[in-house]
């Protein structure tokens, strides 16, 4: 009688979460955009409505898309929405262009001069924290002043720092695939408050952003609480531009695997001016940066690849804490003097260990620090010559005497920028161990691909300094460059702009959003005699489910 009880429980247990994953599921819209397709515009999709689980799908076509809209409405982990590029013939993304667009009428947002795509800060949708967003696989430009648009209030032009994607709020948002350029800053996301979480940047080309004689706008500025970029191609800014490749505010910060070049300087982190929360947040003081090509040439502006700490002015409210810079490839070809870091106060510290720093213009015109500042120095390669500063010390350098020293660090093509390190390197396998602090999260599982993808890193004896590992052949088996393999494990959008699995935890979902899993109690679907087990209550589920599906195209 018990086991009776049990199975009628189970199974009603089972009926009413099917409802309840069905009822989502059945809810969810492919809203497919393009020439010939359903929705003919982006603006006749119905922004202010979409619901967990949809998916925007926006074709190529040769003509940009001109036009604007907010995304202010929250998915889930199982079902986020999502808005998707699907790539032309030859691999082209869909363009949306900020220049001379429209907004759907039935949108109501406040600003609208800030940004192509808005996410988070509306009236209509409803004001809310736009959470489980993916956008993906679409080319954004053309934010900026003298560029206009027309909005709800008429004629109107882009802000000197508007952005391709402006960001002013949002939880648990992947941009991923994406190039964002021709705009004052390519990114923009606001910390509103802390209310900003849990972001991943991966995959996009960055670029073409700024605005000529200004320092304000940068490829990417953005201030958040836990923000990851990977496997990104940082690129110039606009001709004229003096603004940052990226530049960052957020606590838990981790930029890993990703190319950066020709910036004012490539990483200028610095201090939460606008939010005591994220200044208070315990991740505040831990930012890690590794595995990542640092590209410096002449005439890019400062002399500074990295600043780490503060611009306010406010001391108490730098940084402080750990930069933990590791694994990274670094190249100046400056024919002057070029600058590891800049460290804002001596209550910075910065443990700079395995990388490879190589300035073509001889081992004395690379500085150490700008200044002030901790430093402490393990198994980096750097031409011999190296000086603490180009200035005056007034911090501290701590170095274990295990720095690598040679006058070519044998790239396989320096010329054509291949990196990669040739057979008899100085710097194959002399890397030493990690940091605790790195060690425990952020061990180098994976290496940069030309460009925007990733490989997993191979391991053969002792570690490389720098950003790639060598293999002899036949010394080691090197994963093959994947076509979008993510370092969570997650799989990139393929050519069509098909599902996809991210950061996000969830696939995009299927016609039916169901799972061949096993149950987690590895039962086999049983009932006691006299009970109804759940596979009989499909076919209502399934008559429930094209009911609510219905029901929405209704409303």
């Amino acid at each position: 009688m018990g086991g009776m009880t049990f199975a009628r429980s189970w199974s009603a247990a089972a009926l009413a979460g099917s409802v309840l994953l069905l009822s989502s599921t059945a809810l969810a819209e492919t809203y497919e955009v393009g020439e010939g397709m359903a929705y003919g515009a982006i603006g006749e999709v119905p922004w202010e409505a979409l619901m967990p689980g949809d998916v925007v799908r926006i074709h190529w076509r040769a003509e940009p898309y001109r036009e604007k809209f907010v995304i202010a409405r929250q998915g889930t982990e199982a079902a986020p929405i999502v808005v998707q590029g699907v790539l032309g013939p030859g691999g082209e993304r869909p363009v949306i262009s900020g220049e001379d667009a429209t907004t759907r009428s039935a949108l109501s947002y406040w600003g609208e001069s800030r940004g192509v795509i808005k996410i988070g800060g509306s009236s209509v949708p409803e004001e809310t924290i736009p959470a489980w967003i993916v956008v993906e696989n679409l080319e954004v430009r053309s934010a900026r002043p003298p560029f206009s648009f027309t909005g709800r209030g008429g004629a109107d032009t882009y802000s000197n720092n508007a952005a391709a994607i402006y960001v002013e709020v949002a939880q648990n948002l992947t941009i991923r695939n994406c190039v964002m350029r021709d705009s004052g800053n390519g990114l923009f996301i606001g910390a509103r408050g802390g209310d900003t979480q849990d972001i991943l940047i991966e995959g996009n080309h960055i670029y073409d952003n700024g605005i000529e004689g200004r320092i304000f706008e940068h490829n990417a500025y953005t201030a958040a609480i836990g923000i990851t970029y990977q496997f990104n191609h940082f690129g110039p800014l606009r001709d004229g531009a003096r603004g940052n490749n990226l530049k960052d505010r957020s606590a838990g910060l981790v930029v890993r695997y990703n190319w950066i070049e020709s910036g004012n300087r490539q990483l200028d982190l610095v201090d939460a001016e606008d939010s005591r929360v994220l200044v208070d947040h315990p991740s505040y003081g831990r930012t890690f940066v590794y595995g990542n090509v640092l590209v410096e040439h002449e005439g890019d502006g400062n002399s500074q690849i990295v600043h780490y700490g503060g611009d306010s002015g406010t001391e108490g409210d730098y940084r402080k804490g750990v930069l933990h810079f590791f694994h990274n490839t670094v190249v100046s070809t400056r024919s002057g003097n070029t600058t590891l870091l800049r460290l804002s106060t001596n209550d910075e510290t910065a443990d700079v260990r395995n990388n490879l720093l190589y300035v073509t213009a001889g081992g004395g015109r690379l500085a150490m620090l700008d200044g002030a500042g901790q430093l402490s120095l393990h198994h980096n390669w750097m031409r011999p010559g190296r000086v603490d500063s180009h200035g005056a010390l007034e911090g501290s350098i701590s170095d274990d005497g295990t720095t690598v020293t040679g006058e070519d660090p044998a790239f396989a093509d320096e010329a054509g920028q291949d990196y990669r390190l040739a057979e008899g390197a100085g710097a194959i396998d002399a890397a030493g161990a990690l940091a605790a602090d790195a060690m425990a999260a952020h061990a180098v599982l994976m290496q940069y691909v030309v460009h925007q993808l990733s490989e997993g890193r191979p391991s053969a004896g002792a570690a490389d300094i720098g950003a790639f590992e060598y293999c002899a052949p036949g010394a080691c088996e090197a994963p093959p460059a994947d076509a979008g393999v993510m370092a969570d494990g997650g799989v990139s959008p393929g050519s069509d702009g098909g599902p996809s699995v991210g950061r996000d935890g969830g696939a995009t979902a299927g016609p039916d959003g169901g799972s061949a899993e096993p149950g987690p109690d590895g039962g086999c679907g049983c009932s006691a005699p006299g009970t109804a087990a759940p596979d009989a209550a499909l076919p209502l589920l399934g008559l429930f489910a094209l009911w609510l599906r219905l029901r929405r195209r209704a409303r």
